[in-house]
């Protein structure tokens, strides 16, 4: 979205926002937060392009060139998480970005959760994501966990995979955001050939698709971004066992 020059990325800050918001451009309630700052000295952007610059799918880049969904699905992320983003914008003088954490203090008496449960099993998944460093990441979590997996990084030849063996996979997991074919497609063709089929979505913005639009569409659970090995494990092992008992 930028053409940068230089690029400084300002220390990790602890702050403090109390009745008033820091600037006009935050809306996090009165608290303790993290503050990491990363400045440019490029371009910059104008007003326009600033209001929609965390709209899903919207980009200044050729067709083609990008999906405009990196900054909507860091947003979301930070959002989910009880913070916020704030920027701002010259043209001429360069862009900063904020990025708002909650900050949560450490004492000998905090309550620390137990050991996160990761589950096995031993069945036959397809994993596609159009990212090959996540596809590889994927791939080796769910391997060591004792599942056979096939890693796609388009969905078209997923697809096509697909078709050739649709006996041979027992469930997909999919990302959401891919070129050429969308996981809500390439889900609806996998669902066409094998309605039967369980499928996991996963997505890093929430308002693109609910969980309840998913399931309408035949898709058996939605997961998201950041992806947690436990929470991953515990999410196909449910509706696998779910089908089990089923058939």
């Amino acid at each position: 979205m930028m053409q940068c020059e230089k690029v400084a990325v300002c220390c990790t800050l602890r702050v403090e926002i109390g009745q008033r918001p820091p600037n006009e451009t935050t809306q996090l309630p009165p608290g303790k937060y993290l503050a990491l700052t990363v400045s440019d000295s490029g371009l910059g952007m104008n007003g326009d392009i600033l209001k929609r610059i965390f709209d899903p799918f919207f980009t200044t880049k050729e067709a083609g060139a990008g999906t405009g969904l990196g900054l909507s699905v860091v947003h979301g992320i930070v959002k989910r998480h009880g913070g916020e983003i704030t920027v701002k914008s010259e043209i001429g003088r360069g862009t900063t970005f904020v990025v708002y954490l909650p900050a949560f203090e450490s004492s000998s008496d905090t309550i620390t959760e137990g050991p996160q449960e990761f589950l096995t099993g031993s069945e036959k998944i397809l994993y596609v994501d159009d990212e090959e460093p996540i596809v590889t990441a994927g791939v080796q979590i769910l391997k060591k966990l004792g599942y056979t997996v096939t890693g796609k990084t388009q969905s078209l030849d997923a697809l096509k995979t697909f078709k050739q063996s649709p006996e041979h996979f027992d469930l997909v997991i999919s990302d959401l955001t891919m070129p050429n074919m969308t996981g809500i497609d390439l889900a609806k063709g996998i669902l066409e050939i094998r309605p039967d089929i369980p499928i996991i979505l996963i997505t890093g913005f929430s308002e693109t698709i609910t969980r309840d639009k998913a399931k309408q569409l035949g898709i058996r659970d939605l997961i998201m971004k950041p992806t947690l090995t436990a929470e991953l494990s515990q999410t196909i092992r449910r509706i696998l066992d779910t089908e089990k008992v089923g058939s």
